[in-house]
């Protein structure tokens, strides 16, 4: 982690210079919460400070598990559809270019505390914390300005862009107006780099020479109707927790970055308990003597003692000089129950301190981990944290179709229009099997058509489902509905 430490910072103190050189900023974030982002980013990846292959502490990478864990319930049964003339535009962007990558996105969020969600003329980019250095913030703590870097690799160059966005004001003339007034553009400026070395920006060269060949190097925007852009053109998807590292910044702290410590100790637990297992291998101990095979001379009188191939847990010792022949059996016993309950004290401490529900998880043989249904029937805790993060999902979302349609208007991608997005989440207290039972009971009671409920729960098609009720209405056998 040391050298990966010295890399980065040696980085971050070229992006800082060049920032400085080409647009006169410097970044604001302080660098302790550099620090605890490149930290976040290591233990997401499963290269966690603590991990000690000479003492045998591995990583399961629960913090990674976390992370998909709130993903998978924020993004439950996700959608979004639009009203407006703009609905069709809006529609195709979200359903090709953002509802297949959401919930990735999302842990992306959980892990690193923040990730930018940005058009790119084809689709989203995502930029994680370590991509881009925030320069300027306005009185509200929103993001004014900010400098994002991409980069690629062809043949053996590696390029290099820095991409700066910030409201600019201007004296601009207006028709049929003898003087000049204020206006404030959406200004965007590119700068790319060369060189032969990863990881290093190199010589400036035109952008005419890279990938990014159709981005003019300064561009400053507006509405075609002249007002001002409203927003900076991305979405900011931060966690909601407050910030306590560096409370003036605008950037949030990783999922599980009160938990650090008992994630740590779970490895730990974890790590002893394999290592016991593994060393817990039934071993006999038997006399050389009693696996032997006779010797015999070869052809050139050299004396052969052939070798008898063993199990693994077999171990030969040599015979006694009493003549006594020894065979002793060792079967460890394993503290695996004591263990256990360990290893599931820290899953809970985890699991709360990331802001779930006590006993979220939890090791168990014949349950697994406690399904939502039992978490709302302890505490609101898992719920509260899912609504929040959906919460900050939908202020990222809005911000990122409000930038696809400014675009959209400024390069002709769609008619003139306007739109209004309506978000849906799926209840993360559902249960399939009371949802089966409550529906069958309003078939059977006449409030739903039977054929529906063939269709949801059973598989079938609607017009099987038709036929199959109108089939079962006409006999007398008693059936799935309680037809006689």
């Amino acid at each position: 982690m040391g050298v990966l430490s010295a890399i980065k910072e040696w980085w971050n103190r070229m992006f800082q210079s060049e920032m400085q050189d080409q647009f006169h900023v410097s970044g604001i974030t302080s660098g302790d919460m550099q620090k605890a982002i490149q930290n976040w980013m290591l233990i997401y990846r499963g290269e966690p400070d603590w991990v000690d292959p000479e003492e045998g502490i591995k990583t399961i990478k629960f913090a990674k598990f976390v992370c998909e864990e709130i993903a998978r319930l924020a993004t439950l049964a996700i959608d979004v559809t639009f009203d407006g003339s703009r609905k069709d535009y809006m529609t195709q962007f979200w359903e090709k270019s953002v509802h297949d990558h959401i919930r990735e996105w999302t842990g992306l969020a959980c892990a690193y505390g923040t990730v930018i969600l940005k058009p790119n003329g084809v689709g989203v980019d995502i930029v994680t914390p370590d991509r881009f250095a925030i320069t300027e913030l306005d009185g509200n703590h929103n993001i004014t300005g900010i400098v994002f870097q991409d980069d690629y690799q062809k043949d053996k160059d590696y390029y290099t862009k820095l991409e700066y966005h910030r409201f600019f004001k201007a004296k601009v003339r207006m028709p049929e107006e003898e003087q000049y007034t204020d206006k404030t553009y959406y200004s965007i400026s590119n700068r790319a780099y060369v060189s032969r070395n990863a990881g290093e920006l190199g010589k400036p060269i035109d952008l005419s020479m890279t990938k990014w060949a159709t981005l003019q190097p300064d561009v400053h925007i507006a509405k075609k109707s002249g007002e001002q852009i409203d927003t900076m053109l991305f979405g900011v998807f931060r966690m909601p927790s407050s910030n306590d590292i560096d409370p003036k910044s605008p950037l949030g702290l990783s999922a599980f970055a009160d938990a650090i410590e008992e994630l740590k100790d779970l490895d730990i637990a974890y790590s002893r308990n394999a290592e016991e297992i593994f060393d817990s291998r039934r071993m006999v101990m038997v006399d050389d003597r009693l696996v032997m095979k006779p010797a015999y001379k070869d052809e050139k009188g050299q004396t052969i003692r052939p070798q008898v191939k063993l199990p693994k847990f077999f171990k030969t010792i040599a015979g006694m000089d009493n003549g006594d022949e020894t065979y002793h059996e060792i079967n460890p016993t394993l503290n695996t129950d004591i263990r256990k309950g360990g290893i599931n004290q820290q899953l809970s401490l985890v699991g709360v301190k990331c802001g779930f529900s006590n006993g979220y998880f939890v090791i168990d043989e014949k349950t697994g981990m406690v399904t939502a249904t039992q978490v709302e029937s302890d505490d609101r805790r898992t719920i509260q944290l899912i609504k929040d993060v959906r919460d900050a999902m939908q202020n990222c979302l809005d911000d990122l179709f409000y930038s696809q349609s400014v675009f959209a208007d400024l390069y002709g991608l769609a008619p003139v229009g306007d739109y209004e997005p309506q978000y849906d989440f799926g209840d993360i207290t559902y249960n399939e099997e009371e949802d089966r039972a409550r529906n069958l009971t309003l078939a059977n009671s006449g409030y739903i058509p039977k054929w529906q409920y063939l269709v949801r729960f059973e598989g079938y098609s609607e017009e099987d489902a038709k036929v199959a009720v109108q089939e079962a209405s006409g006999s007398q056998e008693k059936g799935l509905f309680g037809e006689e």
